[in-house]
């Protein structure tokens, strides 16, 4: 009987682990969204979002960083407020910033292949987390010309480039964060 109870403890703490890690970067994402700075410009504010989905994309894995980032937006989409300002629905995926959820979700699955093999070198970590910005920034532009019908310059100076600077950042501290965690052998 102890040999049973053993076996599915172990078979059930890998299934809780990563029930917690996508739950824990399903709500960091969304408070996320609450921290939020707006330009002027814009309709496009900065938020701390992008933060966790690197952080979230290096830690997880591809299978689940993507399942946290896409039930982000699935329980944003049937009206949780979840989104920038509490607000949810097809409207707002529909809307100007709808475009760098869906690049969310890419982004987490890029980094979730590249960070899977082995922990990786602070330089390779940074060149990795600055092409899943850039995935994120790329997919919210696109996006915002088609909805907003921007051209393509137009565009870039509204939804990438004045989220470079702060993109930096967010991917200096994930890489640090993610380079003690990984030292600690802490994983989700």
């Amino acid at each position: 009987m102890k040999t049973i109870r053993l076996h599915l403890q172990k078979d059930i703490s890998p299934a809780l682990t990563s029930a917690v890690g996508i739950g824990f970067f399903v709500l960091a994402t969304a408070l996320g969204a609450y921290i939020r700075i707006p330009i002027p410009f814009t309709p496009v504010p900065i938020t701390l979002q992008t933060f966790f989905v690197l952080l979230g994309g290096a830690l997880l894995g591809a299978p689940r960083a993507c399942t946290a980032q896409a039930l982000y937006c699935m329980l944003g989409f049937f009206g949780i407020p979840l989104f920038t300002l509490g607000t949810a629905g097809f409207a707002y995926l529909c809307g100007p910033t709808g475009g760098y959820l869906i690049g969310f979700i890419m982004a987490s699955v890029f980094l979730g292949r590249v960070f899977a093999t082995a922990p990786l070198s602070a330089a390779k970590a940074l060149l990795y987390m600055g092409i899943a910005s850039a995935i994120i920034l790329s997919f919210g532009s696109l996006h915002l010309a088609f909805v907003m019908h921007l051209n393509p310059a137009q565009a870039i100076t509204a939804g990438f480039i004045p989220f470079i600077p702060g993109d930096i950042a967010k991917t200096v501290a994930a890489v640090g964060i993610y380079r003690f965690l990984t030292a600690r052998k802490i994983s989700f």
